[in-house]
């Protein structure tokens, strides 16, 4: 049996799908730095860490293909102390998120020790295809033609009625 996800025939094209899974099986499952994922409404979402004791130059954000990379260093400030304990230790973390298709960064913003991070989710366009179908054997230079048709959305109108009149009226 083979390690493949999408082993029907059925699915054709999924292999990028295959690869972000992969990619997701291989994040580090460190726990540090804390998260949370709030679902805002049914396009929005928020990624918030607990960086506490990170300044906005300790944190890096980027977006790298389909991943969402938080980074953060912070500088070593401990020559000339003397620690009798240490137990906020001076880590640094490298959070990564993947993606779906379509997912835009909202912006990112750092509010006592926790980093807010916005996702936008658009709706998706209902989209009809039509294919041409051509008569006989495809031949090996042309590609079938290929129609793109937007479908409105149904609006529903009221229909408005104007009162009878009787022609001895006018």
């Amino acid at each position: 049996m083979s390690g493949r996800l999408f082993t029907s025939p059925m699915f054709l094209g999924f292999d990028h799908l295959e690869q972000m899974l992969e990619r997701a099986a291989k994040s580090t499952s460190d726990g540090y730095p804390p998260y949370n994922i709030e679902q805002l409404s049914s396009t929005a979402l928020r990624i918030t860490l607990a960086v506490a004791g990170f300044v906005m130059d300790d944190l890096q954000i980027t977006q790298e293909d389909n991943q969402l990379v938080i980074r953060g260093r912070q500088a070593d400030d401990s020559q000339g102390r003397i620690f009798l304990h240490r137990g906020i230790a001076a880590r640094q973390f490298h959070k990564a998120f993947v993606l779906a298709e379509g997912i835009e960064i909202g912006g990112a913003w750092l509010d006592n020790g926790l980093l807010h991070i916005d996702l936008l989710r658009p709706e998706p366009e209902v989209r009809v295809k039509r294919i041409a179908i051509s008569q006989g054997r495809r031949s090996p230079a042309p590609r079938p033609t290929v129609h793109h048709e937007v479908v409105p959305p149904v609006v529903k109108t009221r229909r408005t009625t104007r009162p009878a009149r009787d022609i001895d009226d006018e």
